[in-house]
């Protein structure tokens, strides 16, 4: 089969290697989360367009889809932004820099927490990361050196 030369696809062909190069972490559940917290454009605040996953550090600059990674953009933002750094396309955009990274933190610490908490409560019956009541943490007198 005969390969398309063109740009387009060239562009597709490499996109698709280097996501197929890393591993993405962001559920289905965390990308809803997400959405909720910013309530529209995390970039212009817009709330009347459907939203889009866009990473904050680009793909092709090494980012993921994971959670402290992802930011809901609009249409017009996420095709604006394309790979530029985040901090950069927001001073040329004029959009204010400080109030978005501050945000992003805020709302990357409290899912962060909310989403280890419930990985904690999906562990097996008689499975935690808690020590055991039977252990003081002195060391077994076998494995002790003296």
């Amino acid at each position: 089969m005969a390969v398309s030369r063109t740009r387009t696809a060239t562009y597709a062909r490499r996109r698709k290697r280097r996501m197929a190069r890393v591993t993405h972490h962001l559920t289905d559940a965390q990308w809803v989360a997400l959405q909720a917290e910013w309530t529209g454009c995390a970039y212009c605040g817009a709330k009347d367009r459907p939203l889009q996953r866009d990473c904050v550090l680009p793909i092709s600059r090494g980012g993921r889809y994971t959670l402290d990674n992802v930011a809901p953009a609009c249409g017009s933002c996420n095709a604006s932004k394309c790979n530029d750094e985040v901090t950069g396309w927001l001073r040329r955009k004029r959009l204010d820099e400080r109030a978005f990274l501050l945000r992003h933190r805020e709302i990357g610490i409290t899912l962060a927490a909310r989403f280890a908490d419930e990985a904690q409560g999906d562990a097996p019956d008689g499975v935690s990361d808690a020590p055991d009541d039977a252990t003081d943490g002195a060391p077994d007198d076998a494995t002790s050196v003296g």
